[in-house]
Parts: structure tokens; C-alpha cells; sequence
């Protein structure tokens, strides 16, 4: 396995791919809803297999509060840790970049996943591409 970070959306292609397989393919979101105007401000990280992209996610910020999302490995992967790789790895890019605070916004299912990252619930419920999820924040000391 090995990483790659890719800025904005200039070489976006195996971001996108493992995103578009787990997102449209597997979840059935809207392929529409899958890219925002935000990828063209963040950084992807990718996670490779050889040369297979096989997770993604992606932080971006404005000035001291960050945003990680889009979040997802491919099902045959999952058992590898590589969310927990891809959380390391963005939340410390974050960091580096100055976050006072982190946000995420968690489908329901894995807030679970995110609270180990000291990432904790605020806000109600709300749905997102027809799937439930609640906004999620860790505090930088």
C-alpha cells in the first residue's frame, strides 16, 4: 500500500473512482451529488494497492476549521484499516495546516468509527443525499 495526495481536482481520476464505487455504485447516491465545489479546494488522499486507488477522503479548511469527508475503501479492502489510515492521515494534515477544530459529517451507522478519533456529535439529524448522517467535531489543542 501506498499513499498519494492529490490537490484540488488536477489528476482527481482515482479519488473519484473509489468514491463513484462506493458512493453511486454500492450506496445509490445520485452520481450528480457525488462531486461539490469543495473538491476543487481540498486535498485527496488516495490509498493504492499497487497501482489500484482502494480508499479515498478528502480535508479542506478556512482559516482555523478543517473539513474531512468523502470517506470510503472499497468492500474488499474494509478489513484492512484503511479508514482508520486515511483519519490518521487527514486529521494530521489538518493539523499541520493550523486546525483549531475539525469537522466531519458522519453517515449514522459510523459515528461510532469517528468518536475514536475524538470526534464528537452536535446538531440534529439531516439528510444528505437521502441518507441519514449528523455533523461531527473535534476540538485541536
Amino acid at each position: 500500500m501506498h499513499l498519494k495526495w492529490i490537490k484540488g481536482s488536477e489528476d482527481f481520476s482515482d479519488a473519484y473512482d473509489v468514491r463513484k464505487n462506493v458512493f453511486v455504485l454500492e450506496q445509490s447516491i445520485d452520481e450528480s451529488l457525488e462531486l461539490d465545489e469543495y473538491d476543487a479546494i481540498s486535498l485527496h488522499l488516495v490509498v493504492y494497492n499497487n497501482r489500484t486507488p482502494v480508499a479515498t477522503g478528502r480535508v479542506f479548511g478556512y482559516s482555523d476549521s478543517f473539513v474531512i469527508g468523502r470517506i470510503c475503501v472499497l468492500k474488499e479492502y474494509r478489513s484492512m484499516h484503511l479508514g482508520t489510515l486515511l483519519m490518521e492521515k487527514l486529521i494530521e494534515k489538518a493539523i499541520s495546516m493550523r486546525a483549531k477544530e475539525v469537522h466531519l459529517s458522519s453517515q449514522l451507522y459510523a459515528t461510532g468509527f469517528y468518536s475514536k478519533f475524538g470526534f464528537e456529535e452536535y446538531g440534529n439529524t439531516y439528510l444528505d443525499a437521502g441518507i441519514e448522517h449528523i455533523s461531527m467535531v473535534r476540538k485541536v489543542n
